[in-house]
């Protein structure tokens, strides 16, 4: 397996923010379900993106970038507490590797990296969704997630199909 390494980054460059967005757009109209239903383009991703870059400026948030021999393979935001009563807990959000690079592991490499990420950064707990239909829920459980509850219908890929948006939960 190429060296897979996850790294916390907490300042986005404009080609860091380049390849990110490359990313998630390829992500997304492979199918994968992260925020959007394919097909998109860099235009309608760019707007999702730099609202998620606002928090990793503001200090509060942080990217977790997963990359193969030093070239993007994939991401995830770890999304801290803006409230005082829950600075123990963070929301993983745009969990995705890339499609060139699916199939080798990565996405469990990416996990445990924000899984350590989240550690170094005092988090005990973490939260994350992911829509219902695509299987993507027993990856989760595998990692020692567990699901704690579901908005039927949540999710609209389409006119007459609604998924379930399914919470997961998962001790530090």
């Amino acid at each position: 397996m190429p060296a897979a390494v996850v790294r916390p980054v907490t300042a986005v460059d404009e080609g860091l923010r380049e390849e990110l967005l490359a990313c998630w757009t390829d992500v997304s109209n492979a199918g994968g379900a992260v925020g959007f239903v394919p097909p998109v383009t860099r235009d309608d991703v760019a707007p999702v993106l730099d609202r998620l870059l606002d928090g990793v400026h503001s200090g509060r948030d942080v990217i977790c970038l997963l990359t193969v021999d030093d070239a993007v393979a994939g991401f995830a935001a770890l999304v801290g507490s803006a409230g005082p009563l829950r600075r123990h807990w963070g929301t993983v959000l745009r969990v995705q590797v890339h499609p060139s690079r699916q199939g080798q592991g990565l996405g469990r490499v990416l996990m445990d990296g924000v899984h350590g990420v989240a550690r170094a950064r005092g988090l005990e707990f973490l939260h994350l969704t992911a829509r219902g239909g695509t299987g993507v829920d027993a990856f989760y459980l595998r990692l020692g997630y567990r699901e704690v509850g579901r908005l039927p219908g949540a999710i609209r890929v389409a006119p007459g199909d609604d998924r379930d948006e399914i919470s997961l939960v998962r001790p530090l």
